[in-house]
C-alpha cells in the first residue's frame, strides 16, 4: 500500500495505528451506549407513566421532559461537540481525546434513547397494564414486572440503533480531535489525500455496523416470547 511508505514508517506501524483506531473507536462507542442507556432508559420511562392517560399523568412534567429531549436530539451533532468543548474542559481538563468525546456523544444520544424507549413501551398492550392494576400491584411492581419486560425486544432493538448512531457519531468526533477510526480518514486519508486509508477505515466502519445490527437482531430476537 503506498501510504505505508509516505506516512508510516512501515506495515507493523500501520497496522498498530489501525488496531489503536478501532480500540479508540470501540471504547468511545460501547462506554457512550451504557451511559446513553443509564439515562435514557429510565428518561423513556418516565416520559410514558407521566403522559395523559398512563400510570402517573404529570402534564407539566411530561412537556417539560418532552421539550428537553426534543432539544437535545434537534441539534446536529458536530454542533453539540462545539458547544460542549468548555464543559468537557471543565470536567476533564481536555477537550480532545475519546474521553473528551464521551460527554458529547451521551448527550447527544441519550434522548434518543429515550424517545426509542418511549415508542417500545407504548406498545405494551394497556389490557395488561390495567390486569395489574386491578390486582394492586404498584407503579413501580408494573415497570419492573409488566412494561421493562414486554418492552424489552424493542428496547433492545433502540439501543441498536443507538450503538449504530454512535459508530457515526464517533467518526465525526474524531474530525475534531476525538482519535478512532474517524480520526484516521480524516488526518491520514482526508489531508493526505490518500484514498485506500478512506477506503480502509470506511471498511472498518461498515464491518463494525454490521457486528453491531447482528448482535442486536440476535438479542432482540431471543427475548422476544410473543
Amino acid at each position: 500500500m503506498e501510504f505505508i511508505n509516505t506516512y508510516l514508517p512501515n506495515v507493523v506501524t500501520f497496522w498498530d495505528y489501525i488496531v489503536k483506531a478501532i480500540w479508540e473507536t470501540g471504547y468511545m462507542v460501547s462506554l457512550s451506549l451504557v451511559l446513553s442507556a443509564l439515562v435514557g432508559i429510565p428518561l423513556g420511562v418516565l416520559l410514558v407513566i407521566t403522559s395523559k392517560g398512563h400510570l402517573k399523568p404529570m402534564p407539566a412534567l411530561y412537556q417539560v421532559l418532552s421539550i428537553i429531549v426534543n432539544i437535545f436530539r434537534s441539534i446536529p451533532y458536530i454542533v453539540l461537540i462545539i458547544i460542549l468543548i468548555p464543559v468537557t474542559r471543565v470536567l476533564i481538563n481536555t477537550s480532545i481525546g475519546p474521553n473528551a468525546a464521551i460527554l458529547s456523544l451521551v448527550v447527544g444520544a441519550a434522548p434518543f434513547v429515550a424517545r426509542l424507549v418511549e415508542t417500545s413501551i407504548r406498545e405494551v398492550d394497556k389490557g395488561v397494564i390495567e390486569a395489574s392494576q386491578s390486582m394492586g400491584a404498584t407503579t413501580w411492581q408494573i415497570i419492573y414486572k409488566i412494561l421493562l419486560p414486554e418492552s424489552l425486544p424493542g428496547i433492545i432493538s433502540g439501543v441498536t440503533v443507538t450503538a449504530i448512531s454512535l459508530v457515526g457519531f464517533s467518526a465525526m468526533a474524531g474530525v475534531v480531535g476525538a482519535g478512532g477510526l474517524g480520526a484516521m480518514a480524516y488526518n491520514y486519508g482526508f489531508n493526505g489525500f490518500k484514498t485506500d486509508i478512506m477506503i480502509v477505515t470506511t471498511v472498518l466502519l461498515i464491518v463494525m455496523v454490521q457486528v453491531i445490527q447482528m448482535i442486536g437482531d440476535v438479542i432482540a430476537r431471543k427475548l422476544d416470547h410473543r
